[in-house]
């Protein structure tokens, strides 16, 4: 096994179909064989809730082991690994406390660097192929931890006449980051819940590619009803129903993101 490669799934904006694309992204890459790490940043838990149900979600938010705690202690993360229903993947699920993690990080030492730490000797060990973490909306020093514990940036971008706003904020904030972690590349900008026949598609993607030295993904994800019936069922799509158009346009941009990272 080789380097562990930390990709982080961030928007500013809600709605863009940011814990969707992480999760049925870690679930497509596990399915070739390559073991996956899962980090739900979001106190929204919406990554663990793709993959776990409510109860044991809210059981394990309320409880000691969960992201918000080992960070809060900053302690290594390994012990806050689940392993999910799936071979190859795993999860560090989150807690609604996470709302209040930017003031537990305020006074600590080097506080952007904390979730790097934490994640160092699980990343050190080779354990992972891949560790995708699932960033909160906003822009902010949690998320700032985040983006300093990753190796690359995938940004979903709803393919709405609102998807792109504030996305030159995000941009900006990439570049602050950049200046205390300088390795940190942007792998491209994923364009979701599409719908083909509206003009707005067209529109969302001329704008995309306009964009100097940034990657757009050539697979997109169309808007797809499998979606919210796998969400209901806690079940990632690409697990769901792998007949589905977007079971089969998840694994397609797996596929176009691990050649991305080789």
């Amino acid at each position: 096994m080789g380097k562990t490669i930390t990709i982080c799934f961030t928007n500013n904006k809600g709605g863009s179909g940011k814990s969707t694309t992480c999760s049925n992204l870690g679930a497509a890459i596990a399915q070739t064989g390559k073991k996956v790490l899962l980090v739900d940043g979001d106190m929204q838990l919406n990554l663990s809730l793709a993959f776990f149900s409510e109860d044991w979600v809210l059981e394990h938010a309320a409880g000691e082991k969960n992201l918000y705690y080992g960070i809060k202690k900053q302690e290594d993360l390994t012990d806050y690994v689940v392993h999910t229903p799936y071979e190859n993947l795993d999860l560090i699920p989150s807690s609604t406390l996470m709302s209040s993690i930017e003031y537990e990080l305020f006074t600590k030492w080097q506080r952007e660097f904390i979730l790097r730490k934490c994640l160092q000797k699980i990343k050190e060990s080779g354990m992972y192929d891949y560790i995708l973490i699932d960033a909160p909306p906003t822009l902010g020093g949690w998320v700032m931890n985040i983006l300093c514990a990753s190796d690359k940036v995938i940004i979903p971008v709803e393919a709405s006449p609102w998807g792109m706003f504030g996305l030159a904020n995000m941009f900006e904030f990439l570049n602050e980051v950049r200046q205390i972690s300088p390795g940190l590349e942007i792998a491209g900008i994923a364009v979701t819940k599409v719908d083909t026949r509206k003009n707005y598609y067209k529109q969302t993607m001329e704008t995309l590619h306009e964009l100097e030295d940034i990657h757009v993904f050539e697979q997109i994800i169309r808007v797809d009803s499998s979606v919210e019936w796998s969400q209901d069922n806690s079940i990632p799509v690409v697990e769901y129903k792998r007949s589905s158009r977007s079971a089969k346009e998840y694994t397609k941009l797996a596929e176009e993101v691990m050649k991305l990272c080789q």
